[in-house]
């Protein structure tokens, strides 16, 4: 029987086909020697197209039954919409989809290279404590749908938010880990609160467009109260961006003029279940050779708003700080023109940014029998990293209880009422919590105010595992 198979060929036919094939193999790894990699160029990674993208909520008016929402497309867009309807646990929540015509689209020119177009759509007339479905485009091309739910009407619900300090640098690579860490931390926080420096260069729409990629959807579903920091100049001018992506409240200084105009969609304030929420703008460069009276009308203007504060908490934010932790800096105009608004109306917290380094203090505790006053917090969440101390705070009258450099963090703030057993207010409460960005806990404080009118400043209270909250 004749055999077949390569097991039976002679050992010299067996030894040639093996240098055969060897040689074969060692051809074929020369040919796939690979070319260096090279950079994915970033007008093709940004341009914009007809499909939406940059979602970002806002508010330019009462959270309870209002929702903005600003995204990009191509500028080939002529008619931007969005839909919005009730949420449900299965599809048939679309029979119930409003369409809504923006009401704004902006272009911006990019850097890169190309046109784009940023839309917003105002929602209003929604009902409180009411989960909404949304979604953007333009009747043919569709985001996918979002979630929101709007703000109770009742002041004593609890919440929480995130804070940032600046993201600044190598957004995509570095500050991403830190805001998803942040959304894990805190899925059911109601608002995201940024205190400057977004991106590194104003007009580059790469830097944008990271800053959207490192968040993704949570920009889509949580909304942002951002104020600007000097990053979000080019000398006196703010960032095209900036009014373009962002929908804000027009509640600011009332005037005529380039002053009031440079103001706009930075100096605002938002109210949230008991909270007000109030932004200024500390980059005195945009006065245009109006220094002083940029101080003086944002501080005649906040004098007013906190005067009329119907709201037990108040935090303000602004990005350049009252008490500096980076070395050899120094606000000393900033600080004379705000300071005394902020301690006479006893602000809760003082969210700023700036100094790539961590520092949070107070006045000296004592100097009030009612209060222990604000609290001054400066953080940073990008990478960029400063030398930084106290002495600027021991200087000027201030005591820092921390500082810390070298460390990206983010803040998580929930705010709530403990009440006896019988429903009695005991007392209402602002935790505030700043974690590195491994989720490790660094700073934690509660400040409590009381029925009689007392406020009092309480140093790491809990720990973590015992004082959860969920609202």
């Amino acid at each position: 029987m004749k055999e077949h198979g390569i097991g039976r060929r002679s050992p010299r036919i067996l030894i040639a086909l093996v240098v055969t094939l060897a040689g074969l193999g060692a051809g074929s790894a020369i040919s796939q020697v690979p070319v260096p990699a090279t950079p994915y160029p970033a007008a093709l990674a940004h341009s914009p197209s007809p499909l939406p993208d940059r979602i970002a909520l806002t508010w330019t008016g009462d959270p309870a039954h209002t929702q903005a929402v600003t995204w990009r497309t191509s500028s080939t867009v002529a008619t931007p919409q969005a839909q919005i309807a009730p949420s449900g646990v299965g599809p048939q929540f679309t029979a119930n989809a409003v369409t809504v015509p923006a009401t704004r689209s902006t272009p911006v020119q990019a850097d890169l290279g190309f046109p784009g177009l940023f839309h917003t759509v105002e929602f209003t007339g929604l009902t409180s404590e009411t989960q909404y479905l949304y979604r953007v485009g333009d009747g043919a091309n569709w985001s996918e749908w979002l979630e929101f739910t709007t703000a109770s009407e009742d002041v004593d619900k609890p919440f929480s938010f995130i804070y940032f300090g600046d993201a600044q640098n190598d957004v995509h690579q570095h500050w991403s880990r830190v805001i998803r860490r942040a959304y894990s931390d805190r899925p059911q926080a109601e608002f995201i609160l940024h205190a400057g420096d977004l991106v590194n260069t104003s007009t580059s729409d790469r830097e944008w467009g990271e800053w959207f990629w490192a968040a993704g959807w949570v920009d889509g579903m949580v909304p942002s109260i951002p104020t600007p920091g000097n990053h979000e100049y080019a000398g006196a001018v703010l960032s095209p961006y900036w009014r373009a992506q962002f929908a804000l409240p027009d509640n600011g200084p009332q005037g005529t003029g380039p002053l009031y105009e440079a103001m706009k969609g930075s100096v605002y304030y938002v109210d949230y279940q008991g909270v007000r929420i109030v932004s200024l703008n500390s980059n005195s460069g945009a006065a245009a050779g109006q220094t002083q009276e940029w101080w003086d009308v944002q501080a005649a203007w906040l004098d007013q708003v906190l005067t009329d504060n119907p709201h037990r908490w108040t935090v303000v934010t602004f990005h350049h700080p009252v008490f500096s932790t980076a070395e050899g800096r120094n606000n000393p105009a900033l600080r004379a023109a705000w300071k005394p608004i902020l301690e006479k109306h006893d602000v809760d917290l003082v969210l700023q940014g700036h100094d790539h380094s961590y520092g949070r203090g107070n006045l000296p505790i004592g100097a009030s029998a009612v209060s222990d006053g604000s609290v001054y917090v400066v953080s940073v969440s990008g990478p960029k990293m400063y030398e930084a101390n106290d002495d600027n705070w021991k200087n000027n009258g201030g005591e820092a209880k921390k500082i810390l450099m070298n460390t990206q963090l983010y803040q998580l703030i929930d705010v709530f009422q403990e009440r006896d057993e019988d429903g009695e207010l005991i007392r209402d409460v602002m935790r505030y919590e700043a974690r590195k960005a491994t989720g490790e806990p660094y700073d934690l404080f509660e400040i409590h105010r009381y029925p009689d009118g007392t406020k009092r400043i309480v140093e790491s209270v809990h720990e973590e595992s015992e004082h959860e909250h969920a609202h």
